[in-house]
């Protein structure tokens, strides 16, 4: 009776160390968090931000939804549906990859404060609504010094906010590929070059089928200055595109946070 209650014993420290083993494994393994906000490019029926976590082993909260603009972006952080507070203290970075071919940098019609804005946003004004979820972010993350129950309470500057932009998976929508990358270096955020790494460019088209190379690699089309492009890349986390940009996006990553390891290395 003595020698059995000895092994039940041995068995379940063998299993209570076991079980932390694995907890604090796992716990390396998510060192980071990233959310992404987007349209149907970013959705997750794509699968590259999927894949560029899963390369990255850190944890994908995808909340883009297709049809959706930037300034679905900034009114669901203004109703509290792209994160919570307690949400956003384990936020290591918004990635938003909000692509429509429109001018996000235009300065026109920007305000001093994000409050100042009128809200609900509508969007027409892309550059505003970008304007507008940048600076709301921002706030945000430094409020969080005022929070008792966040682990950034009482800092000096809250929570270091990290937002990270996307190009369009390719160089034909220049509108929005010029005008993000001017929005990019104003406030110095990392960029997501998809349209620089992708391996094709609209200036030159396949020698075979004399047709932009994206038509090849999209379910759909898009016209743009008299020329149909490839639309919407063909979806699914096995397909070659969505891995190409998974690996461009983990590539970034990379240069932004101290990774360690990764599931594809």
């Amino acid at each position: 009776m003595r020698k059995g209650k000895i092994i039940y014993v041995s068995l379940v420290i063998a299993s209570l160390f076991f079980s932390l083993s694995l907890s604090a494994q796992e716990a390396e393994k998510k060192q980071f968090t990233f959310l992404l906000s987007g349209a149907s490019f970013a959705s997750p029926t794509n699968g590259w931000f999927e894949v560029g976590c899963d390369i990255l082993n850190v944890t994908a909260l995808n909340r883009a939804k297709g049809s959706e603009a930037i300034a679905h972006t900034a009114n669901r952080i203004i109703d509290g549906t792209l994160y919570t507070t307690e949400e956003l203290d384990d936020i290591d970075a918004l990635v938003i990859m909000q692509v429509h071919n429109r001018d996000v940098f235009d300065e026109s019609q920007l305000k001093e404060e994000y409050s100042d804005y009128e809200t609900p946003l509508n969007k027409e004004n892309y550059a505003a609504a970008f304007d507008y979820v940048i600076k709301r972010f921002y706030t945000d993350c430094y409020n969080l010094k005022f929070n008792e129950n966040s682990k950034y309470y009482n800092s000096r500057s809250g929570k270091p906010p990290v937002i990270v932009l996307c190009t369009d998976w390719h160089d034909a929508r220049e509108t929005y590929n010029g005008s993000v990358r001017m929005l990019a270096q104003k406030w110095g955020l990392p960029l997501v070059e998809f349209d620089k790494y992708i391996g094709f460019s609209k200036e030159v088209r396949h020698p075979v089928t004399k047709e932009p190379i994206s038509r090849l690699l999209s379910k759909d089309t898009q016209e743009i200055d008299g020329v149909t492009y490839g639309w919407h890349p063909e979806r699914g986390t096995d397909q070659y595109i969505q891995q190409r940009m998974g690996a461009i996006f983990a590539d970034t990553m990379r240069r932004i946070f101290p990774i360690k390891g990764g599931g594809g290395e």
